[in-house]
């Protein structure tokens, strides 16, 4: 049974956070609020948290997983960032933007897309989120904790689920539940193709996709 901690939405709680940090550091997976959709996560260092987010998420180790960082310098570390590159993420950050591009050798393997040698990350606009990320000091991983989608009569599943059930869902497999006390958000990130110098390319279009349209960005070939 996870651990349920209830922090505020704009000013968390430092005494939670740290405690939160402390966990994650022992190989903890949470359920955690972000800009976009509850993720699932644990520090980008934990091999074998790593592994319990893909068992959580039935994922495959060629599924490469995206991962939260702090700011612009510290994306630098973990991915090769060209000056084009450089310039579209500084427009976009921080926001609900996932940016494809290719890894450093501090990303685990576990992460990757082993084919393209790529990965995903994002610099949230969320308080909670960038509080973990300062505390922690590591990246940290954000997946989906949202059902798979499933067209049904029309209607998305994951758009009916309330945090709830959700809540309920992952109590059992995750260690750590944050309430932020809002509604839950539905909002996927926008993905933005940057592993080339050309414009950057969104691949899938999610939260802000407009701005990035506007700030150069094209839409990937249907």
């Amino acid at each position: 049974m996870a651990t349920l901690y209830k922090v505020h939405p704009e000013s968390p709680q430092s005494r939670k956070i740290d405690t939160i940090r402390d966990a994650l550091k022992d190989g903890a997976v949470m359920l955690y609020p972000t800009d976009t959709v509850y993720a699932i996560g644990c520090d980008l260092t934990s091999k074998a948290a790593i592994q319990k987010v893909r068992q959580i998420k039935q994922f495959s180790n060629d599924k490469p997983l995206t991962f939260l960082c702090s700011s612009l310098s510290n994306i630098s570390e973990y991915a090769w960032v060209s000056d084009p590159a450089y310039r579209a993420i500084r427009r976009l950050i921080p926001g609900p933007y996932t940016f494809l591009l290719p890894a450093t050798k501090l990303v685990p393997r576990l992460v990757m897309s082993p084919k393209r040698q790529t990965t995903g990350i994002r610099v949230p606009d969320h308080a909670i989120s960038l509080a973990l990320l300062e505390a922690l000091g590591n990246p940290i991983i954000s997946t989906s904790a949202l059902p798979p989608v499933h067209r049904m009569n029309g209607h998305h599943p994951h758009d009916m689920i309330q945090k709830a059930e959700l809540f309920d869902r992952l109590d059992p497999l995750v260690d750590i539940i944050l309430d932020d006390g809002l509604e839950m958000n539905y909002g996927l990130s926008t993905i933005v193709d940057l592993t080339t110098d050309d414009s950057p390319v969104i691949e899938r279009q999610g939260l802000g996709w407009e701005a990035a349209i506007a700030q150069g960005a094209v839409l990937a070939a249907p």
